[in-house]
């Protein structure tokens, strides 16, 4: 017997009665089948509804030939009451009306299809079949925004069969069986099985966050709803701080951290010229010492690489130069001029714990041990 699905004629019902026809054991749970049902399985994109069937939690909902199995944590007989977890299913219901929206405008604006769609539990992914830049959906964004401010119906149309259509309309499949049209007018028109919302003044706003190259077009990452609000709301406030932090006015932080980046780059490369200067200087101290360890306090893998390579030109021997602590183990930057050091390096690596290769005479990496292991490896070597 096939299952009644109530959620086709109204995606609104939260509570229902239903006849309980089978329930046995299964992975995870009992699986339950009912004559009717507002619980929608997963399917076409969109997640399965979740809440209480008879008292019983409802785990997972998907469909077979059909029938329409929910997976419980108790065993149900009789006849049930079950209801659904609005909040979670509302919300599916914006987020799958949003992509329907976006999807069409997209088909409409350039030409692609929608090949691809999935409605995590944070954000949706389209994926399209060409390329599209971030300008373009952003045109596409204000237009779907636009219809949805409209407030326009949506429409339900049902067909015996694709052969029965008269109407032009997206699927990315052939449909076998009844056809059921979802009518976003003046937007979209799709074969979905879905539930959506009735008004697209519900979706509230669409925000798309990225697109990026995915096989041959693109992958588009959005939100819609109360997710989108609370994505703005994240953003709205992270930006608060960081204008509070640069004494910059909310719309104009990109200009202060442009700013602010600008000044960081001039204070690193002066930075660097003093380095330069006193790693000189090292250098010039140490000038035909032959091997040389040094351990510094506080430098980055290149400020180390530059230490090492100063030093290396002017003590006739191998340089070791290393920074960081006992607790947090050390990087190191090693070399010698017209030296092979891959062994040496391969063995330092096998006894501190560390990682790292590089050139036959210059090595850089880090090691997990105290200096005092480190200069008892490189004591007579």
């Amino acid at each position: 017997m096939i299952t009644e699905k109530l959620y086709e004629n109204n995606p609104y019902l939260k509570e229902f009665s239903a006849r309980v026809l089978s329930c046995e054991a299964g992975k995870g749970g009992w699986l339950v089948t009912l004559d009717r049902t507002a619980f929608y399985p997963e399917g076409g994109g969109q997640p399965c509804d979740l809440g209480v069937l008879g008292g019983a939690k409802v785990l997972d909902v998907h469909e077979r030939e059909g029938v329409i199995l929910h997976t419980v944590d108790a065993p149900l007989s009789g006849t049930v009451a079950g209801a659904i977890d609005w909040d979670r299913r509302f919300d599916l219901m914006q987020q799958h009306s949003g992509e329907h929206l976006v999807s069409g405008t997209v088909h409409r604006l350039y030409g692609c299809e929608n090949v691809g769609f999935h409605m995590g539990a944070d954000l949706i992914t389209i994926d399209f079949d060409m390329i599209l830049t971030m300008e373009e959906l952003a045109k596409a964004e204000a237009l779907v925004n636009e219809a949805i401010w409209a407030d326009r119906e949506t429409r339900i149309r049902y067909y015996d069969s694709e052969a029965d259509c008269p109407e032009d309309y997206r699927s990315k499949k052939a449909i076998s069986g009844r056809l059921r049209l979802v009518e976003f007018p003046g937007v979209d028109v799709c074969a979905c099985c879905g539930t959506h919302v009735a008004r697209t003044g519900e979706i509230g706003i669409v925000k798309l966050l990225s697109v990026v190259k995915f096989h041959q077009g693109v992958r588009v990452e959005l939100v819609c709803g109360k997710r989108a609000y609370g994505y703005l709301a994240g953003v709205t406030a992270q930006n608060r701080t960081v204008s509070g932090l640069l004494s910059a006015k909310p719309l104009e932080t990109a200009k202060a951290v442009e700013r602010v980046l600008g000044e960081l780059s001039q204070v690193k490369q002066e930075k660097a010229f003093w380095e330069n200067r006193c790693f000189a200087a090292t250098a010039d101290s140490l000038r035909g010492t032959g091997n040389v360890t040094l351990f510094e306090e506080g430098l980055s893998p290149d400020s180390l690489r530059r230490l090492c390579a100063a030093v290396m030109e002017t003590c006739g021997g191998r340089c070791g130069a290393f920074s960081g602590s006992d607790a947090e183990g050390y990087a190191y930057a090693i070399g010698q001029e017209g030296g092979d050091l891959r062994s040496f390096v391969k063995e330092l690596n096998a006894a501190l714990n560390g990682r790292g290769g590089g050139k036959p005479n210059f090595a850089q990496g880090r090691v997990s041990a105290a200096r005092s292991e480190i200069e008892a490896f490189l004591t007579g070597r």
